[in-house]
């Protein structure tokens, strides 16, 4: 039997206070599948990852994309495709009064974390 390829996302958007729930959808070797569901004035901190991309598909709301480390940003909304090549700068403010919901996907899946 093969492992799961059809994920029902529902199941893994989650509000949490505090900080922004991080929901591993799936994950291999080849790369890390998340759910992010953020909520108004919420953050997911300026970060990179050093050997790897992270590229975001927004379902729901908007925010303040994060593009460099000085704190520099950029609107992105529903629809958005947002990519983060190797050792891009990327977070995000939910400065919107709606969840920001987006599917994060993030190759390989060892692409390493850093804040910045």
């Amino acid at each position: 039997m093969s492992e799961a390829r059809v994920f029902n996302s529902a199941e893994f958007f989650r509000p949490a206070d505090g900080e922004p729930f991080r929901s591993v959808v799936t994950e291999s070797k080849d790369a890390v599948i998340v759910a992010w569901h953020v909520k108004p004035g919420q953050e997911i901190r300026a970060h990179v990852h050093p050997s790897g991309q992270d590229t975001w598909t927004i379902l729901a709301g908007a925010g303040d994309y994060y593009v460099d480390e000085s704190g520099a940003t950029k609107p992105i909304k529903q629809g958005d495709v947002v990519v983060a090549r190797t050792g891009e700068v990327h977070g995000v403010f939910n400065s919107g009064d709606e969840p920001l919901i987006f599917v994060s996907v993030v190759s390989p899946a060892d692409a390493g974390y850093r804040l910045v």
